[in-house]
């Protein structure tokens, strides 16, 4: 690339970075793209993941293939850990700083567990494929050693899963384990029936899918309540344990507690300095700038932007790529002395929420459908946005396999198999050393001065 010309750095590979890489194709500029993982994953599906439905390779892209044909785009695999506004660089974990002329931060968002760091660990989230195959190994990890327990209690706390927050993720999540359960692994095993399975979808809020009209939240809530799924709405997590939660004053043993509540922006947008705002996202100008900073842009899920109405516009994958289009056209015109693009509009194509087995809901504004023609329209939308012809082929045979057989091809225990629950038996062996080292320790302990 031509080192004169001006650059442009990415940060984030995701929907609204590479959104703003693709507008810049044909633009006079350099683009460098930075992300700390090699691919581009389309988070929408990562429940399929965390639920065996998909393999991780279904749902996420090499960056470097995906930008393989746009001569002025580079990749770098590095972590971004700041910004040094003022001399136009940003910091990375390990190559050199990278300087820019214009800085597009698609840093997006992680999950919040409103101050409780010791959370994460007891109740993993879905934001990366990481997470999607440490939920997988868990539930998995629930059902196997719920094979072999003999207390009942263990058993019932290895069969019952907890998520908190009923938003599309939490919806979506509920409605594929109870699917795994209840149909894909009911014949599988000898000692347990996985159809005894308890999931339990916590919301603090009224109603679930707060962000669909109440109509398509009735529907899914009854949907939902016909697979098995149990929804205990106003009801607020006060504790986490390894155990189980306490919600709304209520003790419920579950050793699978999934988080799928409120998110916040990304630690890197936190630190620009910017005025702050709900979920700590960065309060941008109309074209999507920092007030005081025309040549750093803030998009996706980091960006608190508002609708006409003063809405905030949700954390979804059309925002963020509309706004990696705006702003990727907005720097083009400016390199070519082109006039500016007016202030960023979202046009909201609608939303939609799968809920199981060929039943979903979708909310296009002027058309509201429920059951099996939103799901096949689910089914279009995602596999159209996916990246990839082999992805998209892969995830259509998947879920036409899935349709017909209920079967689940990737259900695969890899990494750690700690178990969860049960206490591992000590060979024989090991018994004797553990009493010969205690009495050893006892032995010193008796001869000691003190």
């Amino acid at each position: 690339m031509t080192s004169d010309r001006p650059r442009v750095v990415i940060v984030g590979a995701g929907f609204g970075g590479l959104a703003a890489a693709h507008k810049l194709a044909r633009a006079p500029v350099d683009v460098t793209v930075i992300d700390r993982h090699n691919y581009h994953l389309f988070q929408p599906l990562l429940y399929q993941v965390a639920t065996a439905a998909l393999s991780p390779a279904d749902i996420a892209e090499p960056i470097r293939v995906v930008l393989r044909h746009q001569q002025n785009a580079t990749a770098l695999l590095d972590e971004v850990t700041g910004v040094e506004m003022a001399g136009h660089r940003v910091v990375t974990r390990f190559g050199p700083s990278q300087s820019y002329d214009y800085l597009v931060l698609a840093t997006g968002s992680q999950y919040n567990y409103f101050g409780h760091s010791d959370w994460p660990q007891l109740a993993p989230a879905l934001k990366s494929l990481d997470d999607a195959t440490l939920i997988r190994r868990r539930v998995l990890l629930a059902f196997e050693e719920a094979e072999t327990a003999t207390d009942p209690v263990i058993r019932q706390r290895l069969l019952t899963f907890v998520l908190v927050g009923a938003g599309p993720t939490g919806v979506e999540m509920a409605g594929a384990l109870a699917e795994l359960a209840h149909a894909t692994l009911s014949r599988d095993f000898r000692h347990i029936n996985p159809q005894t399975a308890r999931i339990l979808l916590v919301e603090a809020g009224p109603r679930i899918l707060s962000g669909f009209p109440e109509r398509l939240a009735a529907f899914a809530r009854r949907s939902l309540e016909r697979m098995g799924v149990e929804i205990l709405v106003d009801t607020q997590i006060e504790a986490i344990d390894r155990d189980g939660v306490l919600a709304r004053g209520r003790r419920i043993d579950a050793t699978n507690v999934i988080w799928c509540a409120g998110v916040e922006a990304s630690p890197v947008a936190r630190s620009l300095g910017a005025p702050p705002a709900q979920g700590g996202r960065v309060r941008v100008a109309p074209d999507l700038s920092i007030p005081g900073n025309p040549e750093v842009f803030v998009i996706g899920d980091a960006a608190f932007v508002t609708t006409a109405s003063g809405e905030p516009l949700p954390g979804l994958a059309p925002v963020a790529k509309q706004q990696g289009q705006y702003v990727g056209e907005l720097i083009a015109r400016r390199v070519r002395g082109e006039s500016a693009p007016s202030p960023f509009r979202y046009r909201d194509e609608g939303a939609l929420a799968t809920i199981g087995r060929h039943s979903a809901i979708a909310d296009l504004g002027w058309l509201k459908l429920t059951g099996f023609p939103a799901w096949v329209l689910w089914g279009v939308v995602h596999i159209f946005f996916l990246i990839g012809f082999r992805n998209r082929m892969a995830v259509f045979l998947n879920w036409i396999w899935a349709w017909l057989t209920y079967g689940r091809g990737a259900r695969l225990i890899t990494g750690d198999t700690t178990r969860l629950a049960l206490t591992p038996k000590l060979a024989p062996t090991a018994i004797v050393e553990d009493l010969v080292s205690e009495g050893a320790s006892d032995h010193h302990r008796t001869k000691s001065p003190l």
